[in-house]
């Protein structure tokens, strides 16, 4: 029997936003994913190829899993966690969107924009909400020409 621990799981994505296309509500929305495989809301991310750094996994999984391009800001929180008993780590960035079209796929239903009050009660996991409020104060607060990028 060995006492190694697992290794854990590499993983990458981002908390995608854009400024919200009408001014009467918050400046911004936030984009979340449905994942089929789950039957949750999540925000987009996935696994690390081999040899593929973080970051560049972070926002190839944006472009599969939205059909976004996005320009990648400041590093939000490294997630912890353990799934089917081995542990993951997933590193998150800050994301604008910067163009595409959603087209649905084997692993993503469908994706929504949505206010982030409306983003904290679509997610799923506790964690992925923290990762809504970090994005907000890292824009700092909304103002009529909307977020400080």
């Amino acid at each position: 029997m060995s006492d190694a621990k697992p290794v854990p799981i590499q993983a990458a994505g981002c908390v995608l936003w854009r400024r919200a296309p009408e001014p009467d509500g918050h400046p911004l929305t936030v984009c979340l994913v449905h994942r089929l495989k789950y039957g949750d809301w999540s925000h987009p991310k996935g696994k690390l190829e081999p040899g593929e750094d973080p970051l560049t996994a972070a926002v190839r999984e944006v472009r599969e899993e939205t059909g976004q391009d996005c320009l990648p800001g400041a590093p939000l929180s490294t997630l912890h966690y353990e799934v089917g008993g081995r542990p993951k780590v997933v590193r998150y960035w800050a994301a604008e969107a910067t163009g595409g079209t959603f087209t649905p796929n084997h692993e993503i239903a469908e994706v929504r924009w949505v206010e982030p009050e409306e983003a904290l009660l679509l997610l799923t996991q506790p964690r992925d909400r923290d990762l809504v409020a970090e994005l907000l104060r890292l824009l700092g607060p909304p103002g009529p020409a909307g977020p400080a990028t």
